[in-house]
């Protein structure tokens, strides 16, 4: 069985311009540092339109998803129908997630990084008040003890994320992700550096956040 549906084959061809079969790991892992590129939604800033900045971080997003499918399957962690045994159980289709106050550090030497997070709201946040992620009833915390240097300027930015079992967690990691990447130095998840990549981050919520698989009806 295909693990790639009809609309995913054509999106991989149309944003990798290969199919999947022609990818490897060298040329895949090319292909999408040059996308990431052309599509972080920094690049739109200029244009000073929410919908088109809108527009741009859904595309990203799409990307990121393509590319963590494609990097399974490649790693042939998708190649059968059928998951064996002892396969991972966040894998599975029944998974269920959900944390209370998670912790997540944020290493940076980009002093706008908490303001890119969250914009002006970041005041407030300072106070112990909740950010809502958009979509989600998930929601962050900061810690306001964090560290900034006007020379040779490094801050390490505490949030602690909390959601639930009806919250996505392909949507918590897809809108936290293209916020960080290319401004976080280093992303540490309940002690556990992570890499800056969106499979590893979502990988990294998924585990530290599995409570069971549910049950078969």
């Amino acid at each position: 069985m295909d693990v790639f549906t009809q609309a995913e084959r054509a999106e991989i061809e149309k944003r990798f311009g290969l199919a999947p079969e022609q990818l490897d790991k060298d040329n895949f892992r090319q292909l999408l540092r040059e996308l990431r590129a052309k599509y972080h939604p920094d690049n739109f800033e200029k244009f000073g339109d929410d919908t088109v900045r809108a527009l741009a971080t859904e595309r990203f997003q799409d990307i990121e998803r393509l590319a963590a499918k494609i990097e399974d399957w490649l790693n042939g962690q998708l190649r059968t129908e059928m998951k064996p045994p002892n396969a991972d159980p966040i894998f599975g289709k029944d998974a269920r997630f959900a944390i209370r106050e998670m912790k997540i550090e944020l290493r940076t030497s980009d002093k706008d990084l908490k303001y890119h997070l969250f914009g002006a709201f970041y005041r407030w946040l300072m106070l112990g008040d909740k950010f809502k992620i958009p979509g989600t009833g998930a929601w962050l915390i900061a810690d306001e003890g964090h560290t900034g240097h006007r020379i040779g300027f490094q801050e390490t930015i505490r949030l602690y994320l909390t959601f639930g079992e009806t919250d996505s967690v392909e949507t918590i990691a897809g809108w936290l992700f293209p916020k960080i990447a290319g401004r976080a130095d280093s992303l540490i998840i309940e002690g556990d550096i992570v890499p800056i990549e969106y499979p590893e981050l979502l990988m990294a919520v998924k585990r530290r956040s599995f409570l069971r698989l549910e049950a078969a009806a």
